[in-house]
C-alpha cells in the first residue's frame, strides 16, 4: 500500500456510513442529498481520490463542476492531498470556466475567433443600450428588464428565432426585436456574454458530433456540486454528456435551492432519479456545523415548504444557546443595536474574533444603516457584495487596454480606452470612424489605422487615431511572447497612467495602488490555472493574455473573501451560501422585506424565499441572532412593519425575545403623545399591537377584500380555498386559508392578492 493509499484509507474512516456509501459508489447515476453542514465537500473529494486510486480511474476521464472558484480550488487543494500528488488532466471548475475552455478549442466551429472577450454584466447591459438605441426602441423599458430577459432565455436554450415566436406582449415582441440584434453584436465583437459561456458549449454539442464525442469519450466520470442550483443549460450540458455512460454524481440540497430568480430550476434535482432511473439516492442529514438548537429551527422553518424531497438534519454537537429574537423601533435602531451587540460579545470574551461574526440581510440597501453603526461603533467590518475589485473604474480602465490587445474586434473596449489617457480624440471624431467602419464592416482599430484617409475627421484627431492603433498593435505583437505581468508593466509604464491617477488627488493615489494590485495578481497568474498544465500546447492562437483575462472575468464575489481578515462580514443571504460563522446575524426578517411582498404572488418563489431563510439559518455554528425593526423607511417614507411569518413555525423553547432600548422609549412617548405620533402619517402606516392606529377610514384598508372566517376566495396561484382564521387587523391581517390543491397557507392579505368568490 502505497503513501496516497495511506491518506486515503485513513480518511475513509473519518467518513459516517452515509458518507462512506456515497464515496464507495462507483458506477451508475448517484444523487447524494446532502444538507447543510453534511460533508458534501468531503464525500465529493474523497470520491474523485477513491475512483482514482481504488477503480483506477485516469484523472483525465473526471470532469469536476462546482458553483464558485474558491470551491473548485479547495476541492482541488483536498484531492491533491488526499493523493499526494497533482491529479494531472483532471478537470475541476465552475460551469462557467469550463465552458470558457472548451469554447476556447472550438469557438471558431461557431464562428468566433479562439481570443474572444468574455464580458462582464456592465459590458453586456452597455451593448443593449447601444442596441436599444440603434433600433429605436420604446424608452419606457428599461435596458435591465431587456437584459434579463435575454438572459432568461438563454438559460432555457431559447433562441432569438425561437424567442420572437412567442413574443406575444410590446415588451417581448421589443426583446425579440434586440436579442438578435444584440448577438449579431457580440459575434462582430468577437465576444460571449457569461450566459453564452452555457449555452455554446451546448450548441457545439448539439452542431457538431465530432465535438460532442470528444468530450463524451474523454470524461467517464462527471460529478457536480450544488446541483439543485442549476438551470437548463447546465443540465443540457451535462445530460449530453452523460447519457451513454451514465456516470454522474449529483450532489445537492433541495433545500437550498434560491437562485431561481436567475434561470435554476429546482426540478432538475427533484426529478433526477426520473430523468435517470437507475439512479441511487442516499442522504447526508447528520450536521457537522450547527447545535442542536439551530439545527431544531431550521427544521421547522423549512418543513413548511412543499416542494421538497424532505431530509432531517441531526448532528451530535452540543444543544447550544437559544436563538435571540429581537424586536427594534427602526433600521437605525436595529443597525446600532447589533453592532452594540457585537462589541459586548468581543469585549465578553476577548478569544473571539471579529471574523467569527456575520449580519446578512435580503437586500442590499440594508447595508447603509449597518455601516453607519459599525463605524459608530469602530467595528472593523467588510462588504461582500459591493464594488468588486475588477469593477472599479480604474481596473476596468485598464483591463480593457487588455481586452483590445486580446481581441482587436473589441469594439466596447476601443470606446472606453481611446481617449484614455486623453489624446484629443473628441465624440464627433468618434461617431464618424464609427459611421465608416460599419459601411466597411471593419473594426473600429482596423478603421483607425488608415484615419487620415477618413473625410471628415480633422488631421490631428486622425493622428491620435493611428497612434494608438500602432499601440495596441504594438503589444498585440508583445503578448504572443512576453509574459502577462511584464506586458501589463510595460503598458501602464508607457501610458503614465499611475502618474495620471495620482494627480486625481487622494482617491486617485487609492486608485493606483488598485492598479498596483492588478499588476501583482498578474505576476501570480500561472496560465496552467485557466486551462491545465498538460493541455497548453492544446490551445491554438491562444496565449497567457487570454487566459488571464478569462480568469479574472470569472471571479466572483466570494472568490475574494479572505478567510483572516479579521472584521465583521456584512453581506445578503444569496451571498453566504456555503459559509459558515460563528455567530450569524440576520436582519430586516419582516413582512414585504423578508420574505419579499412579490414572492406572495407565487408558491414557488415563496417557498425559494423560505429557502433562503433556511440557508441564513444553517450557516451559524453556535449562536443565531434573528432581528426585524417595527418600522423601516423605504421609498424615502417610514412605513410600519411586521414580523416576518417566516418566524411564526419557531417553538417558543427555542427562542429568547428581546427589545431595544429605543422600541420602550418609543412605547412610552406613543402613549403620552410625543414626537412618534407627531412624525408617522395615520393614513398610510400603522403600528401592530399596543400601537395599532384605527385604520377605518384608510383608503388602503378598504381596497383590501372584507374577510371573514368561512368565505371562500381565490389566491393567482393557490387557487380557491375557504378562509379558516383572520389574525391582526388592518394592514397588518393574516388569513389562514385552506386551499383546495395547496393546502393550509396563512398569507398576509395585503400582499396575497385575494379575490371573494
Amino acid at each position: 500500500m502505497g503513501a496516497s493509499d495511506l491518506k486515503l484509507e485513513n480518511y475513509l474512516d473519518t467518513l459516517n456510513p452515509d458518507q462512506r456509501e456515497a464515496v464507495e459508489h462507483c458506477s451508475g447515476p448517484l444523487l447524494v442529498l446532502a444538507g447543510a453542514g453534511s460533508g458534501k465537500t468531503r464525500v465529493l473529494t474523497c470520491r474523485i481520490a477513491r475512483l482514482i486510486e481504488e477503480h483506477g480511474v485516469d484523472p483525465n476521464s473526471i470532469m469536476a463542476v462546482t458553483f464558485t472558484n474558491k470551491a473548485a480550488e479547495e476541492m482541488r487543494n483536498r484531492v491533491h492531498a488526499l493523493l499526494g500528488a497533482e491529479p494531472g488532466g483532471l478537470w475541476i471548475g465552475t460551469f462557467h470556466s469550463i465552458g470558457a475552455r472548451i469554447l476556447r478549442r472550438h469557438a471558431t466551429r461557431l464562428g468566433f475567433g479562439p481570443s474572444f472577450t468574455i464580458l462582464d454584466a456592465d459590458d453586456s447591459l452597455r451593448e443593449i443600450k447601444r442596441v436599444m438605441e440603434d433600433r429605436k426602441a420604446p424608452k419606457r423599458w428599461k435596458p435591465q428588464a431587456v437584459q434579463g430577459a435575454i438572459s432568461g432565455a438563454k438559460n432555457q436554450l431559447v433562441t432569438p428565432t425561437a424567442f420572437a415566436e412567442g413574443a406575444l406582449d410590446p415588451f417581448t415582441r421589443m426583446v425579440a426585436d434586440v436579442y438578435p440584434a444584440y448577438q449579431a453584436r457580440l459575434r462582430e465583437g468577437n465576444a460571449f456574454d457569461f450566459d453564452d459561456l452555457l449555452v455554446k458549449p451546448v450548441e457545439l454539442f448539439d452542431e457538431y458530433r465530432d465535438v460532442l464525442e470528444r468530450y463524451r469519450s474523454r470524461f467517464k466520470f462527471l460529478l457536480v456540486d450544488e446541483y439543485q442550483d442549476t438551470n437548463h443549460a447546465q443540465y443540457r450540458f451535462l445530460e449530453l454528456l452523460a447519457r451513454e455512460h451514465g456516470n454522474l454524481c449529483v450532489v445537492g440540497d433541495d433545500d437550498q435551492s434560491i437562485y431561481g430568480w436567475r434561470g435554476a430550476d429546482i426540478r432538475n434535482i427533484l426529478e433526477f432519479e426520473r430523468d435517470f432511473p437507475a439512479a441511487r439516492t442516499i442522504r447526508l442529514q447528520r450536521n457537522y456545523r450547527s447545535t442542536q438548537l439551530i439545527l431544531a429551527a431550521a427544521n421547522k422553518v423549512i418543513a413548511e415548504n412543499t416542494r421538497r424531497k424532505g431530509k432531517t438534519l441531526y448532528t451530535e454537537n452540543e444543544v447550544g444557546p437559544l436563538i435571540t429574537l429581537t424586536r427594534a423601533a427602526d433600521e437605525n435602531d436595529e443597525a446600532e443595536w447589533i453592532a452594540d451587540e457585537i462589541a459586548g460579545l468581543l469585549d465578553a470574551d476577548r478569544e473571539r474574533q471579529h471574523r467569527q461574526f456575520v449580519v446578512l440581510y435580503r437586500t442590499n440597501a440594508q447595508s447603509r444603516a449597518l455601516e453607519e453603526a459599525f463605524r459608530s461603533a469602530d467595528l472593523p467590518y467588510r462588504i461582500i457584495g459591493g464594488v468588486r475589485f475588477y469593477e472599479r473604474r480604474e481596473i476596468k480602465d485598464v483591463v480593457a487596454y487588455l481586452k483590445l490587445i486580446s481581441n482587436p474586434r473589441d469594439a466596447s473596449s476601443y470606446l472606453r480606452v481611446v481617449n484614455y489617457p486623453r489624446r484629443g480624440i473628441g465624440q464627433t471624431t468618434l461617431t464618424v470612424l464609427l459611421d465608416r467602419a460599419r459601411e466597411a464592416g471593419a473594426s473600429l482599430l482596423d478603421a483607425s489605422r488608415n484615419a487620415t484617409r477618413i473625410g471628415g475627421i480633422r488631421p490631428a484627431g486622425a493622428s491620435a487615431l493611428e497612434g494608438f492603433a500602432r499601440l495596441i498593435d504594438r503589444y498585440r505583437a508583445l503578448a504572443a511572447h512576453v509574459r502577462v505581468h511584464d506586458l501589463l508593466g510595460q503598458l501602464i509604464g508607457e501610458l503614465r497612467l499611475l502618474e495620471h491617477l495620482r494627480e486625481e488627488g487622494y482617491e486617485g493615489i487609492d486608485r493606483a495602488q488598485n492598479v498596483e494590485e492588478l499588476i501583482s495578481a498578474a505576476s501570480e497568474f500561472e496560465a496552467r490555472d485557466a486551462l491545465g498544465a498538460n493541455e497548453l500546447d492544446d490551445i491554438g492562437e491562444v496565449t497567457e493574455l487570454d487566459l488571464f483575462l478569462q480568469k479574472i472575468a470569472l471571479i466572483a464575489d466570494v472568490d475574494n473573501l479572505d478567510p483572516e481578515a479579521d472584521a465583521v462580514t456584512l453581506m445578503t443571504l444569496h451571498n453566504a451560501k456555503g459559509l459558515e460563522f460563528l455567530v450569524v446575524l440576520i436582519s430586516g426578517l419582516e413582512e414585504g422585506l423578508f420574505p419579499l411582498s412579490r414572492s406572495y404572488d407565487s408558491l414557488e418563489e415563496l417557498e425559494e424565499e423560505r429557502r433562503l431563510f433556511y440557508v441564513g439559518i444553517t450557516r451559524a455554528q453556535n449562536k443565531l441572532y434573528l432581528t426585524h425593526a417595527k418600522r423601516r423607511r423605504r421609498g424615502g417614507e417610514w412605513l410600519i412593519s411586521s414580523p416576518s411569518s417566516f418566524l411564526e413555525p419557531l417553538p417558543d423553547d427555542l427562542v429568547e425575545s428581546r427589545d431595544t432600548e429605543r422600541y420602550f422609549e418609543q412605547l412610552s412617548r406613543r402613549r403620552s403623545g410625543g414626537w412618534w405620533q407627531e412624525r408617522l402619517s395615520a393614513d398610510r402606516i400603522a403600528i401592530p399591537g399596543e400601537l395599532t392606529y384605527d385604520y377605518s377610514d384608510s383608503q388602503e384598508v378598504a381596497s383590501l377584500p372584507q374577510l371573514s372566517e368561512g368565505c371562500r376566495v381565490r389566491h393567482p396561484r393557490f387557487g380557491s380555498g375557504v378562509v379558516a382564521a383572520l389574525d391582526g387587523r388592518g394592514m397588518d391581517l393574516k388569513a389562514v386559508v385552506d386551499f383546495e390543491t395547496a393546502g393550509r397557507k396563512k398569507v398576509m392579505v395585503r400582499y396575497a392578492n385575494l379575490e371573494l368568490e
